[in-house]
């Protein structure tokens, strides 16, 4: 009989940002009160899986994330940099036109290619690394359910490509909320499921910044 593995991506809860900015890969940004909530509600939601191996982005809003898990199953969070948020040009600032920094010129000509896309990581690179994190997880727990806690833009990246969807797309249309659950089902080698879930929805309260 062929093994039967889950990997499921996980992106952190919400963030504690109240000037607005584009946090990226920043340090010290934490969960808000709603993200530790959001957290120990995913860790409620997957008390009954059969979870053996738990890794997360290098990022603190990840590893905070995760540690709720980490208590439910008694494991270690193993920190995988290729979990990491995608590196951005517009990292500490704040994005869009009026007072944001598309109003200034000098970061206009980073805005040439979307389909890239010229502003940040190339959504190629972004799927292979984030491809290799999940191949690494389903290895690890194969047979069982790995759970890999990451970023909006890097987890939705991986799901276009697992469908074999373009990667090009419109920030507004990511399937990917706050504390939101995208599930990877393996049969062997093979991926036979893509499914998608929000346990955490009751806490969101709106739109958060887009790649966070």
């Amino acid at each position: 009989m062929t093994d039967k593995t889950i990997v499921h991506l996980l992106r952190h809860g919400e963030v504690h940002n109240p000037d607005g900015i584009l946090y990226g890969r920043l340090p010290g940004y934490r969960l808000s009160e709603d993200g530790v909530l959001m957290a120990k509600a995913v860790a409620k939601w997957f008390a009954d899986r059969d979870v053996t191996a738990l890794f997360s982005s290098p990022m603190q809003r990840a590893l905070e994330t995760a540690a709720p898990l980490a208590d439910a199953f008694d494991l270690p969070v193993t920190v995988d940099d290729r979990l990491i948020e995608a590196d951005n040009h517009f990292e500490g600032l704040t994005f869009g036109a009026g007072a944001g920094s598309l109003r200034r010129p000098e970061h206009w000509r980073y805005l040439v290619n979307p389909l890239r896309p010229s502003w940040g990581e190339p959504y190629k690179e972004l799927a292979a690394r984030m491809r290799a994190s999940v191949i690494r997880a389903r290895d690890t727990a194969r047979g069982h359910e790995a759970v890999c806690v990451s970023h909006q833009l890097p987890v939705w990246i991986l799901r276009l490509h697992a469908e074999r969807r373009r990667l090009w797309h419109h920030p507004n249309k990511r399937e990917c909320g706050l504390a939101s659950v995208t599930s990877l089902t393996f049969e062997g080698s093979r991926l036979v499921e893509v499914a998608y879930c929000e346990p955490a929805a009751g806490l969101a309260k709106g739109p958060s910044v887009a790649g966070a």
